[in-house]
């Protein structure tokens, strides 16, 4: 039987980090589905637009060999509809999210993996911001 893996991101200025931790989910199951962070949730969420848009976020993910599916990622509260809608078997987040997503272990597996160390968007970003 297979298990279907979905995760959730904004996948903005895409790195090491991001690739590592699709890597890792995709290694739980037998299929990847990624949403995307809309453009507008993202500004919802962090107060500021993406660099790459929606539309460059969907495709750079789904451009990957690890992953099998995108989509738009509209709202944060539809996260069950998502997981249903997509037969997730496992649902995977960094650590930072750790204990955030518990109440979806009703629907699916939760899974909090650890972050790439030394990286983040934000730090690029900043970085960038300084040169």
């Amino acid at each position: 039987m297979s298990r279907t893996v979905i995760t959730f991101g904004t996948f903005d200025v895409f790195h090491v980090g991001h690739l590592r931790v699709l890597e890792r989910a995709a290694a739980l199951g037998d299929r990847l589905v990624v949403g995307v962070s809309a453009d507008a949730l993202n500004e919802r969420k962090k107060g500021r637009a993406p660099i790459f848009s929606e539309k460059e976020r969907l495709a750079i993910v789904g451009a990957l060999k690890v992953v099998d599916a995108v989509f738009v990622e509209e709202s944060l509260e539809q996260k069950r509809d998502y997981i249903v809608e997509h037969g997730a078997d496992v649902l995977v987040m960094g650590d930072d999210w750790a204990g955030k997503f518990d109440e979806y272990a009703d629907a699916c597996e939760v899974v909090y993996l650890e972050r790439t160390p030394a990286i983040s968007t934000t730090a690029i970003i900043e970085h960038i911001a300084d040169l």
